[in-house]
C-alpha cells in the first residue's frame, strides 16, 4: 500500500511516515518546508512544493498512480500567531486545502484522512464528536471552517472523508527519527521541560477552575499512538466510510480521561525522578478550564486506543529534546 502524507516533513506527519514504514506501507511525501524539516525525509520519496500546486499534484499521481489515499497533515498551527495573521492562517488551512481537495478528486484520488483538531470544541469533559463547537482562535477556525467545506463537499463529490480531532501530541518516534522540531514550544510540556533544563519554576495559571485538583485539564496522547490511528484510518477506511454509511465521519483521538496540570506535574517527577519547581499564578486572559475528548468511537470504528501512558510520552518528549540536536543538524 502507498499514502500521500501532505506535510509529512512536519511533527505529526514524519511521524505518521515513520509508522507507516514499520507497516509495510509506503509513504510518499509532499511538503513545502516552510516548518518542516528536510532530515525527516531521508530516504523517503520528497516532494518539495505546496498543496495548491496543481501541477505538482499532477506530478505525484503520474509518478505513483498506485496511491491508496491521501493523509492531510498541512496546516499551520500556532494559536498565537493565528491571531497575529488571520488572513495567512485562512490561506493555508482553507483555500490552499480546499484547493488541494480540486487536484486530488481530478486525479481520481477519494480517499482523505483529514488530521483535524479538537480545539474545535467548547471546553468541557468527555466531548463527543456530536458535541457543539466553538472555535475560539483563528486557528480553530480556520480548522472547522475547512471541515465543514469537506463535509459539504462529499455529499456532491466521489469524495469520502474521515477527519481525526485531537488535542496536544506529545512524545516522538520511539526509534528517534523524527520528533517536534518546534524550538520554542508553547504547550504545557514544552513549557515544563524548558523551565525544567533552565532551573526556573513552572507556572501553574490558575487552580480554581471545576476540575479535580482545580488546576486546569488537558489531553495529551503520544504521537506514536497518533499515527497508529492515522494507519488504522487509512487501512479500515472503506469500512467506515462509503456509499453504504457516512461519507464524512469524525473520529475523536486522545487519553479518554484528560490530564490536569498538577497531574502532568506529578507525571513529570516521576519520570525525572526529581521535584519540578512550580508556581501557582492567576489564570491568564482567554484560559479556560479545559477540554478533554471521548473516545469511543475510535475504539468502536478504527480499533484503536492509545498503547502509551503519559510518563510513556513524557519520557519520549525529554529523550528527543537531548537529541535533537543530533538530527537537526542546524541546532
Amino acid at each position: 500500500m502507498k499514502v500521500l502524507i501532505t506535510g509529512g516533513a512536519g511533527f505529526i506527519g514524519s511521524t505518521i511516515a515513520s509508522a507507516c514504514l514499520d507497516e509495510g506501507i509506503e509513504p510518499v511525501i509532499l511538503d513545502n518546508l516552510s516548518t518542516g524539516r528536510p532530515e525527516f525525509t531521508v530516504g523517503r520519496t520528497l516532494y518539495r512544493g505546496d498543496i495548491a500546486d496543481g501541477d505538482l499534484i499532477d506530478r505525484v499521481f503520474h509518478d505513483h498512480p498506485d496511491i491508496h489515499a491521501v493523509i492531510n497533515c498541512a496546516a499551520r498551527i500556532v494559536v498565537p500567531e493565528s491571531v497575529a495573521d488571520p488572513l495567512g492562517y485562512y490561506d493555508a488551512n482553507v483555500t490552499k486545502g480546499l484547493a488541494l481537495v480540486s487536484h486530488l478528486l481530478r486525479n481520481g484520488c477519494h480517499r482523505l484522512v483529514f488530521s483535524g483538531s479538537a480545539a474545535i470544541y467548547d471546553s468541557g469533559q468527555a466531548i463527543t464528536e456530536d458535541a457543539p463547537l466553538r472555535p475560539l482562535s483563528p486557528y480553530a477556525r480556520t480548522k472547522s471552517a475547512f471541515e465543514g467545506a469537506l463535509e459539504d463537499i462529499t455529499g456532491g463529490t466521489a469524495l469520502r472523508v474521515i477527519t481525526l480531532r485531537y488535542f496536544n501530541p506529545i512524545g516522538a518516534d520511539p526509534k528517534l527519527r523524527t520528533g517536534l522540531q518546534t524550538t520554542k514550544p508553547t504547550h504545557a510540556l514544552g513549557v515544563m521541560i524548558d523551565r525544567y533544563r533552565a532551573g526556573e519554576p513552572f507556572p501553574v495559571t490558575g487552580t480554581d477552575w471545576p476540575t479535580r485538583d482545580g488546576s486546569g485539564i488537558r489531553d495529551y496522547v503520544h504521537v506514536w499512538d497518533l499515527a497508529a490511528a492515522h494507519i488504522a484510518a487509512v487501512r479500515r477506511f472503506d469500512t467506515v466510510v462509503g456509499d453504504d454509511g457516512p461519507r464524512y465521519l469524525p473520529i475523536n483521538l486522545g487519553s479518554g480521561n484528560g490530564t490536569t496540570v498538577f497531574e502532568l506535574i506529578k507525571a513529570f517527577e516521576d519520570v525525572t525522578g526529581e521535584p519540578l519547581a512550580h508556581h501557582r499564578t492567576e489564570a491568564r486572559p482567554g484560559d479556560n478550564a479545559g477540554a478533554y475528548p471521548a473516545i469511543d468511537r475510535a475504539h468502536a470504528l478504527l480499533g484503536w486506543t492509545p498503547g502509551h501512558t503519559l510518563q510513556e510520552g513524557i519520557a519520549a518528549a525529554l529523550e528527543w529534546n537531548a537529541t535533537r540536536h543530533t538530527i537537526l543538524k542546524d541546532e
